[in-house]
């Protein structure tokens, strides 16, 4: 079997349309990958939060932030941003 190489779609942009994503790393997921992930999740059971916006919002990122930051960092500013959008916190909340 043939393995399919991931692909990514950076905010519709065709300098980085279906380009095939580099794994980070191999190592399992840390402390702070795992809280953002049980974040996501617990929102998402809640129904504050859906994986089309989490997708959204990481294809808005700016190219620099978006090769800049991790994977679960950008989760973090995806579930960051909706919760902001919706009211849920504010920024003043999380500084």
């Amino acid at each position: 079997m043939t393995e399919v190489p991931l692909k990514h779609d950076l905010g519709g942009s065709p300098r980085f349309r279906c380009t095939p994503v580099e794994p980070d790393d191999d190592a399992p997921p840390n402390d702070f990958d795992k809280r953002v992930d049980a974040v996501r999740s617990v929102l998402r059971d809640k129904k504050l939060f859906t994986v089309d916006e989490m997708r959204l919002n990481i294809e808005r990122l700016h190219e620099t932030e978006y090769f800049g930051l991790t994977y679960y960092e950008k989760w973090l500013r995806s579930v960051v941003a909706v919760m902001v959008a919706k009211g849920v916190v504010t920024w003043e909340d999380l500084a």
